[in-house]
C-alpha cells in the first residue's frame, strides 16, 4: 500500500483524501476524507480574477491541511485545481500561495484529465459489480463546469461544459448581490434554457444517450440523495451507492427552487456552504437525466479525489 494526500480545488469547495492505496488492485482504504467550502470561484465569471478574501479562505483551508498530511505521513501529495483557477487572470498568486504552503504545485488540469480522475475515481469499484449495465455516464456537477465521461473500463468520451451551480446561480438567480429568494418563474426557465445548450454542446462529443448507467458525482448530487432519503444528517455511508429515482430528483428540485433560503437552511442534511446554489445543481441534475432518459442516478462519494489518490499512489511505483 502506498499512503498518497490527494487534493481537490474547485469552484465552492477544497477537499482532501488521505488514502493508502493498492496500485495492483486498485483497493482504497480512507484515512482521512475532508471538504471545506471556500467559494475561490466567487465572482471570477464576472471579474475574470480571483477575490483577494477567496484567496484567503482556500489559503486557510491549505494551511489545515497541511498538518494533516504531515500527521499521516503521506509519501506523495497531488494537488488538483479545476474550473475556477483554470479561468483566472491571477491564478499565480494562487499558485504561489499553495506551493507556500503544501510544497507542491497546483495542477490546473484541463477537463479532460478532469474527466479522467473522475472516471476512475467513480467507476473503480462499481466494475465489479453485475447489476449495473455498461457504458457508464459519469456526470460530475461541480460549482462552475460539469463533465460529462462515457467509458466502459476506461474513458471513451469526455467533455467538460461551463455549467456548475455557482456559476448558475450567480449568472440567473443573483440581483444586486442578492440570490432570488425564491427564484421566479423566468429565472428559472432562462437556468434551464442555458443548462439545455450546454448539454448540446456536451452530446457533440460524448454519446449520453448510449449510456445505459448514471452516475452522479459531487455535492449536489450527493445533497439530493441525503435529501431523497430524509438523513438527520449528512451521512457519507447511506449516500455512497444509493439509488435515486427521477421521479424523486424531479420532486426535489422543484421543491428546492420553490423554497426560501430559510426554509433550504432547514434542510437537516444540507451543508451550510450549498443553502443557495443547491436549487441550481439540483436543476442540472434534472436536466441531464431528462436528456438521456435516465430512470435514476446511482451516487458515488467517491469522485475525482479518489481518482487522483490512484494516480498518485501509481507514478510511486
Amino acid at each position: 500500500m502506498t499512503r498518497v494526500a490527494a487534493i481537490d480545488c474547485g469552484t465552492n469547495s477544497i477537499r482532501l483524501l488521505v488514502a493508502d492505496v493498492d496500485p495492483h488492485t486498485g483497493e482504497l482504504v480512507d484515512l482521512d476524507r475532508r471538504m471545506t467550502i471556500v467559494r475561490l470561484g466567487q465572482g471570477v465569471d464576472r471579474t475574470g480574477r480571483l477575490a483577494p478574501e477567496a484567496l484567503e479562505r482556500t489559503f486557510a483551508a491549505c494551511r489545515e491541511y497541511a498538518g494533516i498530511i504531515k500527521e499521516h505521513g503521506a509519501e506523495r501529495v497531488r494537488f488538483v485545481a479545476t474550473s475556477a483557477s483554470r479561468d483566472a487572470e491571477n491564478r499565480q498568486e494562487f499558485v504561489d500561495g499553495v506551493m507556500d504552503l503544501l510544497g507542491v504545485e497546483p495542477e490546473v488540469i484541463s477537463g479532460d484529465q478532469e474527466a479522467e480522475f473522475s472516471f476512475t475515481g467513480a467507476t473503480k469499484e462499481l466494475t465489479r459489480r453485475t447489476d449495473l449495465a455498461r457504458p457508464f455516464l459519469v456526470v460530475d456537477i461541480g460549482g462552475g463546469s460539469t463533465e460529462f465521461v462515457v467509458g466502459d473500463d476506461h474513458v471513451r468520451a469526455a467533455r467538460s461544459v461551463d455549467v456548475g451551480c455557482v456559476r448558475m446561480t450567480e449568472r440567473h438567480l443573483v440581483r444586486d448581490g442578492v440570490v432570488a429568494d425564491p427564484p421566479t418563474e423566468e429565472q428559472i426557465a432562462a437556468m434551464r434554457a442555458d443548462i439545455e445548450a450546454a448539454l448540446d454542446r456536451a452530446e457533440e462529443a460524448v454519446p449520453l444517450r448510449e449510456a445505459r448507467t448514471l452516475v452522479g458525482l459531487a455535492g449536489s448530487v450527493t445533497t439530493v440523495s441525503a435529501i431523497a432519503q430524509n438523513l438527520p444528517a449528512y451521512d457519507s455511508a447511506a449516500i455512497h451507492h444509493s439509488r435515486v429515482s427521477l421521479d424523486r430528483v424531479r420532486e426535489i428540485t422543484e421543491e428546492l427552487l420553490r423554497s426560501t433560503h430559510a426554509e433550504r437552511a432547514a434542510i437537516p442534511s444540507l451543508h451550510p456552504g450549498r443553502v443557495d446554489v443547491i436549487g441550481a445543481g439540483s436543476l442540472v441534475l434534472l436536466a441531464i437525466m431528462e436528456r438521456i432518459g435516465a430512470r435514476e442516478v446511482v451516487v458515488s462519494e467517491h469522485d475525482i479525489l479518489d481518482g487522483i489518490a490512484h494516480y498518485a499512489a501509481s507514478e510511486t511505483h
